[in-house]
């Protein structure tokens, strides 16, 4: 009987052997599915000889945590360790985004998970265990490990309800003790990160050390917003946040050496004779075609418009604010005739193409009706590549040539060319096959495309994405001032690109871009996009784009226009305009009780019910509501929107409906 039992005594010491000395397993995305519980995703298994220990998470200040003082508060931690590691003031504002180290007590809960409690009242009827996890907490906590430690039922949750977030930290094993390994730290993976950055990052660690505490391999994929163990054998600082940085591009290799002269002095002579000829050529040839340029601008100056192109243009006052259209400014200084063109593209620049317009003709086959897009804009077709042609007759704004001729995004739409005839001009831009967002949205006969809760989360990402370059790395900084659906483009892939810059605002900021700021007095705007601080000052700052921001998001929430005149009158009773504005809407919607249900119904009907996540929906549905705040220091950034943005991407795109039992549904 004895030698039976010696087998599973042996398997009982090597587990518990394992126990004390393996180290952690990666959560891996699990933490997306609330009502999955892997062990993995309750927390680190408490693994060390040491009961606690003295660890570190990371985190990133928003727009709500954006001091020592208010993160310490959110983290439970000490807000004077945290400046004090961090080199700060433990009171003054942090800018947002920026990458912090946090020290704290890891001690192991209930003889099986390490963490670090702190604790969250719950602020609005939106507030759930997945947005707490992934949105408040950045990822430093579970919903299932919420869901665990707190007595409440994830559809039971009320407002002022005080929870417990056990934070996931760790403490290092008798192998890592063994190794040197003194401490651990709990980072949060940002896009783009990968083990070799990270590990930089924190003072050059090993690499292996890395892959060996988190159980990984070196081709194992890692995500965003998940915790990943850092084993160091020091304190640690301040993290290196340069190892982050794209990889500069290589030096430009030096000039070849001069060839070695030659000691024939009639070598040397015939070298100089070629040379002289050259030089006479080319100062003969320059001769002329400056020649040729003053006799062309003379006879064009004698030349009348051709009538047969005037006679194409034009087109009624709707036609002309459709998509790729330009938009006249209120000051006269933004808007020049076509010759101006030529001096604000520096006269035909490196960076644009100059086509002839015979060239033109052919790629839009002398812009017939068949490749009319909209309005004034044409289908052209060059070499094989598809663009649009846009003609402009008599004056036109040179803001939208100035600025994207500065700017360089895969989300904004690209600005290849131009062509100046006579009283008119071309403007040749990147093509987008599946038009514009609001043709999409709200004309779907138009289009047999659909776009499902994916495309749609992109969608708004890709804006975001777009307007953060725009408000934090353009320079100077840039104000689009007229974003809505009509002005958001799609690609072949449903890939967003932003377009109509004849509004656009540049100003230049030295430091903080939150001080952009302009007065105007001419209001211009389309209604249900425009912030109010816009339409009753004149006030033009980078919170309009966010205001504007937010109603995009709304509609493709909602599937309804910014302005949805459709609803004016329910039930035979008319309904004020105010009521019919989307920003508007959603602040009914999301308050008072019945939130679920409510947001069910504002949802898009085209989209059926367990083809999105609800939980994933609240929290978009939340951002919306707060860019779209009458105050317009109540708005989140735009680096804030899209950090929140990028987390609920992540969550949507590992979301499957197939997985969703029914548990998830509120």
């Amino acid at each position: 009987m004895k030698n039976n039992l010696l087998p599973v005594f042996l398997l009982i010491q090597l587990l518990l052997q394992w126990r004390i000395k393996g180290q952690q397993v990666y959560v891996n995305n699990k933490q997306l599915a609330c009502e999955v519980n892997s062990t993995n995703t309750l927390g680190f298994v408490c693994n060390s000889p040491s009961s606690s220990c003295l660890s570190y998470l990371t985190f990133r200040s928003n727009s709500i945590y954006n001091s020592p003082a208010t993160i310490g508060y959110a983290l439970n931690a000490d807000p004077i360790e945290i400046a004090k590691i961090n080199n700060v003031t433990d009171i003054g504002s942090l800018p947002s985004n920026t990458l912090l180290l946090i020290p704290i007590n890891c001690s192991c809960f209930s003889s099986s998970y390490y963490q670090h409690n702190a604790s969250y009242v719950l602020k609005t009827t939106l507030d759930t265990y997945f947005s707490i996890a992934n949105l408040t907490y950045q990822g430093l906590t579970t919903c299932q490990a919420l869901m665990a430690q707190n007595p409440y039922y994830f559809r039971s949750l009320l407002v002022g309800m005080q929870i417990s977030v056990p934070l996931r930290c760790a403490c290092p094993t008798t192998n890592q003790t063994a190794a040197g390994i003194k401490y651990l730290v709990s980072y949060l993976i940002a896009s783009g990160n990968d083990i070799n950055s990270i590990a930089a990052a924190f003072g050059g660690v090993d690499k292996q050390t890395i892959l060996d505490a988190n159980e990984i391999a070196d081709d194992t994929i890692i995500f965003p917003f998940t915790p990943l163990l850092i084993p160091l054998k020091s304190m640690p600082t301040k993290i290196d946040v340069t190892a982050f940085l794209p990889s500069p591009p290589p030096p430009i290799p030096p000039p070849p050496p001069p060839a070695a002269q030659v000691e024939d002095g009639g070598e040397s002579s015939k070298k100089w004779v070629i040379v002289g000829v050259g030089v006479g050529a080319a100062a003969l040839i320059l001769i002329v075609f400056v020649l040729l340029v003053i006799c062309c601008r003379r006879q064009r100056m004698k030349s009348k418009p051709d009538q047969s192109v005037v006679k194409k243009m034009k087109i009624d006052e709707d036609e002309r604010s459709m998509a790729y259209s330009p938009i006249m400014s209120d000051s006269k200084s933004w808007s020049i005739s076509a010759e101006g063109i030529r001096q604000a593209t520096g006269g035909g620049s490196s960076a644009l193409a100059v086509y002839k317009l015979e060239e033109l003709q052919k790629a839009t086959d002398f812009f017939s009706e068949e490749n009319r897009i909209k309005g004034s804009v044409f289908l052209g077709r060059f070499d094989g590549d598809l663009a649009a042609v846009k003609v402009v007759n008599g004056e036109v704004s040179t803001t939208e040539i100035n600025i994207l001729q500065k700017l360089n995004h895969s989300h904004i739409i690209r600005l290849s060319g131009f062509c100046l005839h006579e009283a008119n001009a071309y403007l040749v831009y990147e093509y987008a096959e599946n038009g514009s967002l609001t043709d999409l949205l709200h004309k779907p006969l138009l289009d047999s495309t659909k776009m499902n809760w994916k495309h749609r989360i992109q969608i708004a990402y890709d804006v975001a994405d777009a307007l953060n370059y725009l408000h934090n790395y353009s320079k100077p900084t840039c104000i689009h001032k007229n974003l809505k659906s009509s002005n958001i483009l799609l690609d072949n892939n449903l890939r967003a690109k932003i377009t109509n810059f004849g509004l656009s605002r540049s100003i230049a900021v030295e430091n903080d871009q939150s001080q952009a700021m302009q007065i105007t007095r001419h209001v211009v705007g389309t209604h249900g996009y425009m912030a109010p601080e816009y339409i009753e000052n004149g006030l033009i700052t980078p919170q309009l784009d966010v205001f504007a921001f937010g109603v995009v998001i709304l509609e493709l929430l909602s599937g309804r226009e910014a302005l949805d005149l459709t609803a004016k009158t329910v039930g035979g009773e008319e309904k004020e305009e105010e009521s019919c504005l989307l920003y508007v809407r959603i602040t009914k919607v999301l308050g008072g009780e019945n939130v679920r249900e409510k947001l069910q119904e504002f949802i898009d009907p085209s989209l059926e019910k367990g083809e999105y996540p609800l939980e994933i929906v609240h929290s978009l549905a939340q951002l919306a509501m707060n860019c779209v705040a009458h105050n317009p220091n109540s708005r989140p950034s735009m680096s804030d929107a899209q950090i929140i943005l990028s987390k609920i991407l992540s969550s949507s795109l590992d979301w499957d409906p197939l997985d969703q039992s029914g548990s998830s549904e509120y």
